[in-house]
């Protein structure tokens, strides 16, 4: 699995469930979507930016061995906590007063920071510095994987609040991300002796 792929894929897992989603859903019905969409992908593309540099810069200076290791150990800690859950705290309820776009984007900035989501996709970009692909091709792929990725869950949460009026049943998408998150740590971790 490229970069790219494996970035989009295992960051829309992560996100699902995640209180950013509920903190779309929470927006959504008070601004208009195209606003929280703007504001989404605006923050998610800083905050993974910041996180595919940790990541790269990780992946240079230490041993591969360990990125792995520690990749896989983290993704097997992502899926325990994604079913410890998260919820929807005061500071997201409040009414901000900055415009919708700045309140979304600042919100989604300051949700983002050591969110499993940041982590998921530092260890992403450590893990797809280092191999045949380029240095800089890795780095644009797995940023644009891990944004696009978040804009993906977050806006089904939208969607899914908008026209549907309910969630989808919050244990399912919890145990199904939980399992993705555990067999690609398992995998990882099983390649690393292999």
């Amino acid at each position: 699995m490229d970069a790219f792929f494996a970035s989009l894929f295992f960051i829309t897992v992560a996100e699902m469930g995640d209180k950013t989603q509920l903190v779309a859903l929470a927006f959504a019905t008070r601004y208009k979507v195209r606003e929280v969409i703007t504001g989404i992908f605006t923050a998610t593309l800083l905050v993974h930016l910041f996180s595919v540099v940790v990541g790269q810069f990780l992946g240079r200076a230490v041993p591969f061995a360990y990125i792995q290791f520690l990749a896989g150990v983290s993704f097997i800690g992502f899926a325990v906590w994604t079913l410890r859950g998260d919820e929807l705290d005061d500071e997201h309820k409040k009414k901000s007063k900055f415009g919708p776009f700045l309140t979304v984007a600042i919100a989604f900035f300051l949700a983002e920071l050591g969110d499993k989501t940041q982590l998921a996709t530092i260890s992403l970009a450590a893990k797809y510095s280092t191999g045949a692909i380029s240095q800089y091709s890795s780095f644009v792929q797995v940023w644009l994987g891990s944004t696009l990725g978040m804009v993906i869950a977050d806006g089904l949460a939208i969607i899914v609040g908008i026209v549907m009026g309910k969630r989808l049943p919050e244990r399912i998408i919890k145990w199904g991300s939980a399992a993705i998150f555990f067999g690609f740590g398992v995998v990882t971790l099983v390649e690393l002796w292999v």
